[in-house]
């Protein structure tokens, strides 16, 4: 007789422990020697890994795994406990005889039936509400992702605001007859100011483009535009655009970025995000008068590697991996201001370009974050 017409279904709930495998054997073996003596299939049994089905879990209201759920027209009948076998011997008189029983009423043929089909309809509609509860999810998790991107999107919008202006300012002096510091300003000077205004300008106005994108997205993909990059130049326009934040906590910094560092291909707004955040960082935690060092070396024949080190009171060994985590923050940052998002932004953004991302660190002895870029090849 077809498995469908079966009485009763057993669900066999298990987890993903080594033996939950030989378990699930062993009872399937117990169970065909049981019915082998009987004229017809009293039961067809399915096992379920309650990691994949946890609405099934909650709707049995199960406790522990494994557990034995017996689905009937007249309800179900839970076992559970590692000696599911004794119990299935023990319960099977009963059964073969509801199963007789339920085959002779023959005025109620399809009331077997609709039982088992009851049980395969749950579990279709388990595995639905799972797949939705997962979407759902994974939605609320691109709209938090979306929202935090653009806060800090905005929130970084100062650092190129704040370049240009300084430039722009710094310029009025030439048409300020009242400021001895015009005839200081020497042409090339100007066209070196005017070339670090305009390109501030051009990264607001990328920044401004990314958070209209990701605002008008339900999630906030990162637009990720590689060309080649020399990571000296953006390295040197980051610490002259963080030279105000430095000179108020009076904190040294050391840059050691050869001249014969290869390209690498990478979008060079992203990167400067990238490198802005480990910079503010190290400026956050150093302490006053304190020293920063930031170093680029050719790692290998494919990538490039960036450092940044500051001498903060560095990061437990427990959470150096957690500290990428979005929303992550350590204890002692909890009552400071910020998003707790940054170093994940910064994870995204490295691995979007096939890079890695890393710590080295240990309590009072500062933090150095790496991070790994590939070379531009013609």
């Amino acid at each position: 007789m077809p498995q469908a017409e079966a009485p009763f279904k057993l669900l066999l709930f298990i987890d993903r422990q080594p033996s939950a495998a030989q378990q699930a054997y062993q009872i399937r073996q117990h169970l065909e020697q049981l019915q082998a003596s009987t004229a017809f299939c009293v039961a067809a049994l399915e096992t379920i890994d309650v990691t994949e089905h946890p609405y099934l879990a909650e709707h049995f209201k199960l406790v522990a795994t494994p557990a034995l759920v017996k689905v009937a027209a007249e309800g179900h009948q839970t076992l559970a406990g590692r000696n599911l076998i004794p119990q299935l011997s023990h319960w099977w008189p009963r059964w073969l005889q509801e199963a007789q029983l339920h085959s002779e009423r023959e005025e109620q043929p399809d009331q077997s039936f609709n039982a088992v089909a009851q049980s395969s309809q749950i579990l279709q509609l388990s595995d639905q509400i799972f797949q939705l509860n997962q979407a759902q999810a994974a939605l609320a998790l691109q709209l938090e992702f979306k929202d935090r991107i653009i806060a800090m999107m905005a929130h970084d919008l100062r650092n190129p605001l704040t370049a240009a202006s300084i430039a722009i300012e710094t310029m009025e002096l030439v048409f300020d007859p009242r400021e001895q510091a015009a005839a200081q300003l020497k042409p090339e000077l100007i066209a070196q100011l005017l070339r670090s205004a305009k390109s501030q300008i051009q990264t607001i106005d990328r920044m401004i483009t990314d958070i209209l994108q990701a605002a008008r997205s339900s999630s906030a993909e990162l637009q990720i535009r590689p060309q080649s990059l020399s990571l000296e130049s953006v390295c040197v326009e980051v610490i002259e655009s963080l030279k105000r934040k430095l000179k108020a906590k009076r904190q040294a910094v050391s840059a050691d970025l050869p001249q014969d560092l290869p390209l690498v291909h990478a979008d060079p707004v992203q990167i400067r995000r990238v490198i802005v955040n480990l910079m503010e960082n190290a400026i956050k935690y150093t302490p006053e008068t304190g020293k920063i060092d930031i170093s680029a070396l050719h790692r290998t024949s494919q990538k490039v590697q960036v450092s940044v080190r500051d001498t903060g009171p560095g990061i437990p060994t427990d959470k150096q991996q957690r500290i990428f985590e979005e929303s992550f923050r350590l204890q002692r940052d909890r009552d400071q201001d910020g998003h707790g998002f940054g170093l994940a932004l910064c994870q995204r953004i490295v691995r979007a370009h096939y890079g890695q991302i890393w710590v080295d660190s240990a309590p009072n002895r500062g933090s150095c974050f790496h991070f790994t870029l590939p070379v531009y090849r013609r």
